[in-house]
């Protein structure tokens, strides 16, 4: 998925301190995808509270929405480097195409990850199939590293196993003796990923790598969350709790070793993330992860020379076949040189 605002925020992105509650409930805000009848999400990373949960960068949540109101998705070609895109649906199926040659469908219960690396262009589309659509758009900054890798897509079927009184579906990395399909996904940092239901008054209780930092997407709720330095077995140890509403996210610090999710007379659906936080600066402006202003500018301008103005249709970003319609010209750059957003 694209950031389509019309004036992006530029972002100088460092690890946050730890020095915070324990557990932080972050808000979204709306941000509409496009023209007038444009899609709406509700984004919660990046935000000046909390730009990072481990690797992971920018989480859109968007739906249910009824297309057949003609509110759907059209995201026209448009331009990435240095990140991978997950895509994970609740509902609907939208196409996906991209310069590196792949056409897929994204649907429910499969994830799909396109790692951008040196630079690719994607289109989505919801499909004239769907009727709802409804998901999480996620993106993962890629270490300095290996951020020049070539692009390439991936797509794994994931297999949902009981945990208590919930269902999860891990679709990055593991959790719970669940495994994502590691010869199908490929990441280039610790992370975790899973989706994780609940019924009405259910409970499960996860081990968490304490390594990791955490977030709590939620999708249907409201949830009750608490967590504990103690590992299994100990005593208590320091335990924080809260309640996070729909489309909140809960963020827990390093450290954290269990959560407990509780579900109210509502049943419950989250997305669980988790990551080493992220050690390295970073600057995000529109659809590009570099290091520098500079690096941004040049991104831009060969965007806007090689694809829109069609100068180099074999250049870093390449060409999306087989999709009907114009990219996506990139927004005006500040006026400014990037400068820290925290």
């Amino acid at each position: 998925m694209s950031n389509l605002e019309r004036d992006p925020v530029e972002l100088l992105c460092a690890a946050d301190g730890t020095g915070g509650p324990v557990v932080q409930v972050l808000a979204p805000r709306e941000v509409p995808l496009g023209g007038p009848r444009a899609m709406n999400v509700r984004r919660t990373l990046p935000q000046r509270g909390r730009t990072t949960i481990g690797a992971w960068c920018f989480a859109d949540h968007y739906g249910p929405d009824d297309v057949q109101l003609g509110v759907g998705m059209v995201v026209p070609p448009h331009p990435h480097t240095g990140l991978q895109t997950v895509s994970w649906l609740f509902e609907g199926e939208i196409e996906h195409r991209d310069s590196a040659g792949s056409h897929a469908m994204v649907r429910p219960g499969a994830v799909n990850l396109m790692t951008a690396g040196r630079g690719i262009s994607h289109s989505e589309a919801s499909t004239p199939a769907t009727t709802r659509l409804h998901g999480v758009q996620l993106w993962v900054a890629l270490p300095d590293a290996s951020r020049h890798v070539g692009p390439f897509f991936e797509h794994a079927d994931i297999t949902p196993v009981l945990v208590d009184d919930a269902t999860v579906r891990v679709f990055v990395g593991s959790l719970a003796g669940s495994v994502a399909p590691e010869s199908s996904v490929t990441v280039f940092s610790p992370l975790l990923g899973a989706q994780i239901d609940l019924p009405p008054f259910g409970t499960v209780e996860l081990e968490l790598e304490p390594a990791f930092e955490h977030g709590v997407l939620v999708d249907s709720g409201p949830v009750e969350i608490s967590a504990t330095d103690a590992a299994d077995g100990d005593a208590l140890g320091n335990e924080a709790s809260t309640t996070a509403a729909w489309s909140e996210l809960a963020f827990l610090e390093a450290g954290r070793r269990r959560i407990r999710l509780s579900a109210e007379a509502q049943p419950v659906r989250v997305i669980l993330l988790g990551g080493v936080p992220f050690g390295e600066e970073l600057v995000m402006w529109w659809n590009f992860i570099g290091r520098t202003h500079d690096e941004i500018v040049e991104f831009r301008r060969q965007w806007q020379a090689d694809v829109i103005a069609r100068d180099n249709p074999d250049g870093r970003f390449g060409t999306v076949a087989g999709y009907d319609g114009s990219p996506l010209p990139a927004p005006e750059l500040p006026t400014v040189r990037l400068k820290p957003r925290r």
